[in-house]
């Protein structure tokens, strides 16, 4: 299946993933970690260990903000 993955801030790119593939699975390609950002489908928060539905086609990638 493939899935634009829009990387707030940054790039738009598509992904190719098996069926039964994670949402953390379409971060492969990008140099982030499941640990620094959030990933929406439709506005809401998504974990990044679930499958990625059949019906999803665009997922956003957050960075998350850290610091003092």
């Amino acid at each position: 299946m493939q899935i634009t993955v829009d990387v707030a801030g940054d790039e738009t790119l598509t992904v190719t993933v098996p069926a039964g593939a994670t949402y953390a699975d379409l971060l492969d390609p990008l140099p982030l970690s499941v640990h620094e950002v959030s990933m929406l489908v439709d506005g809401r928060t998504v974990p990044e260990d679930q499958p990625i539905a059949d019906d999803v086609d665009a997922v956003r990638v957050v960075r998350l903000v850290q610091g003092g």
